[in-house]
C-alpha cells in the first residue's frame, strides 16, 4: 500500500523576483538579460569556453562538471537530454582546478544530506530568454519546489509555462542551477534533462516529497 508523495511549492513568485527574499550572490550572473523569445546564440565548441573539466562520480551517475577559469560552467549528467559527453573532447582534464575541486566536496556534502554551498557560475551558452530562466531557478531554496508557471508569472510572461519548460530542460548547470525544483502546476513531477527517477531521488534527498499524511509547506 504506497502513499502518494506531494512536493512543496510554491517559493517563487513575482514578489520573490523582484529580489525581496532571493538569494543571489554569486551563483549566477548578477546581471540577468531581458525576457525575451530571440532563439538561441549559434553553439560555440566547449573547448573554446571551458578551460578544464572532471567527472564526478555521484551516487546517481556520472556527473560532468566543466568551467572557466574562475566559475563553473556545467554540470550534465550522463546520460542527460541535449548533452553528449563527445561534445566536451578538446576540454582539458583537470580535477584538481580550482573551482571543480571544491565543486566535487561540495557535491560530496550535498549527497551527504547537506545543503549545496553556493558557487560562482557562468552562463557561456544559452539565449538571453534561457540564461534569464537558469537566473531565476538559483532562487528556488533547497528543500522547497516551484511550478512552470510560477517562474512565468515571477518572469513578466503570464501564460508562458511551456516556454520556460522548453528553457528549464536546456539548464546546462544541473544541482547548481536548480531545475529538478520545478514541478507542474499541480504539482505533478514532470520531465527532467537528467531522467525523471534521478529528479525523484534529488528531491527526496532535499526532503521536497512529503507524505500526504503530513502537511506541505505553502500549500494552498
Amino acid at each position: 500500500h504506497e502513499e502518494k508523495a506531494r512536493l512543496r511549492t510554491g517559493i517563487v513568485g513575482s514578489a520573490h523576483c523582484k529580489g525581496s527574499k532571493l538569494d543571489h550572490s554569486l551563483r549566477a550572473p548578477r546581471h540577468p538579460p531581458p525576457f525575451t523569445s530571440e532563439p538561441a546564440m549559434p553553439a560555440v565548441p566547449y573547448h573554446r569556453l571551458l578551460q578544464a573539466r572532471s567527472i564526478y562520480a555521484s551516487p546517481l551517475g556520472s556527473l560532468h562538471l566543466g568551467a572557466t577559469a574562475d566559475t563553473l560552467a556545467g554540470a550534465w549528467f550522463e546520460p542527460q537530454k541535449y548533452f553528449s559527453v563527445d561534445e566536451l573532447d578538446g576540454v582539458p582534464v583537470d580535477p584538481t582546478h580550482p573551482v571543480l575541486k571544491p565543486a566535487a566536496l561540495a557535491l560530496d556534502r550535498y549527497f551527504a544530506g547537506e545543503e549545496l554551498q553556493n558557487h560562482p557560475l557562468t552562463f557561456v551558452e544559452g539565449s538571453p530568454f534561457q540564461q534569464r530562466v537558469w537566473h531565476a531557478l538559483v532562487g528556488i531554496p533547497q528543500g522547497h519546489t516551484s511550478s512552470y508557471g510560477a517562474l512565468a508569472h515571477a518572469l513578466g510572461c503570464p501564460g508562458g509555462a511551456r516556454a520556460i519548460g522548453m528553457a528549464v530542460s536546456r539548464n546546462p548547470i544541473s544541482l547548481f542551477v536548480p531545475c529538478h525544483r520545478v514541478v507542474g502546476a499541480r504539482q505533478q513531477l514532470t520531465g527532467y534533462a537528467g531522467g525523471l527517477d534521478r529528479k525523484i531521488a534529488l528531491l527526496e534527498l532535499e526532503h521536497a516529497l512529503v507524505s500526504e499524511k503530513k502537511p506541505a509547506l505553502f500549500d494552498a
